[in-house]
């Protein structure tokens, strides 16, 4: 493969905070690749360096020649007057100039002849190659294709784009970027504002891309389906591994484990070397004694792996509530029209529902199908068109709003617990050390929280709450990986029944039992998480990834990649079944060579502390050549496990 983008030794600082430093990596033509990190660990900031928008503080950028980078930032606007169709066409911008000059060079043939009109012909000639090969004939249905599948419809194609909200934006930024066709993408959340539909959309065509591109975004899930390859950005620094997200993890905890093992034997050795130094040195073993000094002052010191700070959230055990929750009559459920006579809007209609006692009920749909309006419902918010609903015995509803409407923005973080639940101001210090607000952060007022500390805080009030129903809205919304990790953990413990609004769908996977479906102005209700509706909803022969179990993630979430060209003929069974049998023993090698770099990795340990260099150095010369024969292996087996992909669909799709 060919490098497209090279970053070599970038730092930056903001202000006197150095953000991160020394990062280097490449990015190849038609790899795609993940970005990820805790908020606030400079994404975004090495996402606009790359895309030339910053300047770094050292290092370069180095772009191969007429590399087209397009960079679609978290927040858009728009203030052309144009229209929503009008503005995702600009993406083609290159072909209308190239429509533009046949036309002229068409109205210049009629009045031409002899070797001027030869010459017009030929240049028209090449043109039209040039129109067809950027895709200028079907650059209108290419439009409207992308528009629809991120969720616009045909009468939204009309309305004028500075006119829309904040995440119709950011589909319509997401529509211009797929659409310019460039040579590498900078997606920075493109996620964010999309429903389910919008997002499965947005996977399968991200999968098939074949250009490079470089994505940051917390929903794992659509991380490990579309890339194969992520860049882990903490404490300042860049790790590379050669794996989608999943395996990243697996890669990150066994190196960490390592490291921590290293970095333990090593002050093990260094505190017996020091308490022998200081027992000896003026004793009758004085020169052992210096000669153990002087190796360990030239000894390269391993640093203390570092931990980063994560929520610690509880929450109290539930009163009992009884065995029925949530009790719904069919509804009708919308807005009553403020003139009379004008009708209602309606927006989702239901049979009888019903939530007991210990159920997570996952709420998906498209946006706008009335996911809120129909929690607010039933918190009394919004009174019903038709129908009724009631709570069981002793049920204590808590709501946490997509929008943190419950925060009261002149009130700083400590006032906000203490006016949630009267406690001394060291107790309230305390809860919200657990959630990352820590010595005068405790202090902001909420206006001038981010959307992540906002997030934070509204989960800390909730805990007050000692709720046994839990009515949340986009929870995860704001929030870190490692944060979403510590809520999953935080709500698989808890004791009480929740109904939740989320499009994070390994979230919705951890978390919840049943599924209720809003599709067509109606809800129909599925048994089990995200995926086992997924995998109803496309029948018993396609295979959906599983976010409970790695193991079969590994193979099962690869990225395939189409490709363009003559048609391929079905494969068969034999065929599929040796390339299964290659894919398993690639991933026996995998764990043969990552014991032997753990074997490796003790035994340079043991050498350190004897002080032995030459083993020191045939040693690290070893663990080098395995390490890059595992990069190797890697390799294969991500080239395989795409290809064994590519033919299963083709098999699904005969």
């Amino acid at each position: 493969m060919t490098t497209i983008l090279s970053v070599e030794g970038v730092s930056k600082t903001f202000v006197t905070d150095l953000i991160f430093s020394d990062v280097t990596f490449q990015i190849q033509e038609r790899e795609h690749v993940a970005l990820v990190g805790a908020n606030g660990s400079g994404k975004s900031t090495l996402m606009r360096i790359a895309a030339g928008l910053e300047d770094p503080d050292t290092g370069r950028i180095v772009r191969r020649n007429d590399l087209r980078v397009t960079y679609l930032a978290q927040e858009a606007t728009f203030t052309s007057g144009r229209t929503v169709r009008e503005a995702a066409l600009e993406a083609f911008e290159r072909v209308h100039e190239i429509e533009h000059e046949m036309e002229r060079i068409q109205r210049d043939m009629e009045r031409a002849s002899g070797a001027e009109l030869e010459s017009l012909m030929g240049t028209y000639s090449d043109l039209s190659e040039r129109f067809e090969f950027l895709g200028g004939y079907d650059v209108e249905y290419r439009t409207d294709q992308v528009l629809s599948g991120l969720g616009f419809s045909e009468e939204e194609f009309q309305w004028q784009a500075q006119h829309l909200s904040g995440g119709q934006k950011t589909r319509l930024a997401l529509a211009q970027s797929l659409l310019g066709d460039p040579d590498l993408l900078l997606l920075d959340e493109p996620t964010n504002h999309l429903d389910l539909r919008a997002l499965e959309w947005l996977e399968e065509f991200l999968r098939n891309w074949n250009r490079a591109f470089l994505v940051v975004s917390h929903d794992r899930y659509f991380l490990d389906r579309v890339t194969t390859r992520t860049l882990d950005m903490n404490f300042g620094r860049l790790d590379d591994y050669p794996a989608s997200y999943n395996r990243f993890v697996k890669l990150k905890e066994e190196f960490l484990a390592r490291w921590w093992t290293e970095y333990e034997a090593q002050q093990e050795y260094i505190k017996r070397t020091e308490e022998f130094i200081r027992k000896y040195k003026a004793g009758q073993r004085t020169k052992e004694a210096q000669g153990r000094e002087t190796r360990l002052a030239r000894m390269e010191r391993i640093p203390r792996p570092e931990e980063r700070k994560t929520l610690k959230a509880s929450l109290p055990s539930a009163s009992r509530s009884g065995r029925i929750v949530l009790n719904t009559k069919p509804l009708t459920i919308g807005y009553r029209a403020d003139t009379p006579g004008d009708a209602d809007t309606v927006l989702v209609e239901t049979g009888e529902l019903k939530i007991e006692r210990g159920e997570r009920i996952s709420l998906a749909g498209p946006n706008g199908g009335g996911k809120t309006t129909f929690l607010r419902t039933i918190l009394g918010e919004i009174q019903p068109l038709k129908g009724t609903f009631s709570f069981g015995t002793n049920v204590k509803p808590a709501y946490y709003a997509q929008g943190h409407e419950g925060l009261d923005t002149s009130l700083t973080v400590l006032q906000t617990i203490r006016e949630a639940k009267p406690m001394e101001e060291g107790a309230a210090r305390n809860l919200l050390g657990r959630y990352l607000f820590s010595d005068d952060d405790v202090y902001k007022p909420v206006s001038a929280l981010s959307g992540g500390e906002r997030s934070r805080l509204a989960l800390a009030k909730l805990t007050l709450e000692e709720a046994n129903f839990l009515i949340l809205d986009e929870p995860t919304n704001h929030l870190d990986i490692e944060s979403r990790e510590a809520l999953e953990l935080l709500l698989k413990e808890y004791d009480g029944t929740i109904l939740f609004v989320s499009h994070d769908r390994y979230f919705i996977d951890v978390i919840a039992t049943h599924v209720w479906v809003i599709e067509d102005g109606t809800i129909s209700v599925h048994v089990g998480n995200y995926s086992d509706y997924a995998r109803r909803k496309a029948g018993p022969e396609v295979p959906v990834p599983s976010n409970g179990n790695r193991a079969e993630e590994k193979t099962g979430q690869e990225t395939g990649r189409a490709r363009s060209g003559s048609p391929r003929l079905r494969p068969s069974d034999k065929e599929i079944r040796q390339t299964e049998k290659k894919v398993k023993e690639l991933e026996r090698e995998i764990s043969r060579l990552e014991e032997r770099l753990n074997t490796l990795s003790d035994d340079l340990s043991g050498a350190s502390e004897s002080g032995n260099v030459e083993r020191i150095s045939s040693l690290g010369s070893d663990y080098e050549q395995t390490q890059e024969t595992l990069d190797q292996v890697y390799e294969q087996w991500a080239e395989l496990t795409e290809e064994l992909n590519e033919k299963t669909a083709s098999v699904r799709n005969d």
